[in-house]
């Protein structure tokens, strides 16, 4: 699986040759807007050491690629039994996180393109719905994801960040 965006960007699977500093240190750039607003996402600050656990916790992890340089990345979750949001638990419900592509990058579709990626496979894997998380005060983010076509679904407060998330959910299925 590959895919070429715009600026000979190239998307494929995460493999462990990608660096894990890298990612950490894309995380940290694409996300310091948000801590910038007094938003306290764990990609802010993470180490490579989550880095690499949240990456190994999924079920397919995209990075995009500009040269040598890891330029965005997204990783998909299935369904989690253990959250504490009754709607990561479904059978049928996966969600994706530590969506990120470098600042200077955004608005070129790259984002767009890795989410769309993350959509194929959630549904070969069998899920009916795609989710995430976000803060309730990135409105930006909230609207992006609207336009999109997810939805509201709930609350929740995370142990993780300062503020209170909402999830937000997409049918893969069925229009």
């Amino acid at each position: 699986m590959n895919g070429v965006t715009p600026e000979n960007i190239i998307i494929r699977h995460y493999h462990p040759g990608d660096s894990i500093s890298q990612l950490t240190a894309l995380l940290h750039e694409a996300y310091g807007e948000l801590a910038r607003m007094g938003l306290r996402f764990l990609a802010t600050h993470q180490d490579e050491s989550v880095t690499l656990d949240r990456i190994t916790s999924g079920v397919r992890t995209f990075v995009a690629r500009q040269g040598e340089a890891i330029v965005g990345t997204l990783t998909l979750y299935g369904p989690y039994p253990a959250s504490s949001t009754p709607w990561y638990r479904k059978p049928t419900v996966f969600h994706f996180g530590q969506f990120a592509v470098r600042p200077g990058l955004q608005g070129q579709g790259i984002g767009l393109q890795m989410l769309r990626l993350a959509e194929e496979e959630a549904r070969t894997l069998g899920a009916t719905e795609l989710a995430l998380d976000t803060a309730e005060p990135a409105e930006h983010l909230r609207q992006w994801y609207q336009r999109l076509g997810f939805r509201f679904i709930e609350y929740v407060q995370w142990d993780v960040t300062n503020y209170r998330s909402v999830i937000l959910s997409k049918r893969l299925v069925g229009d």
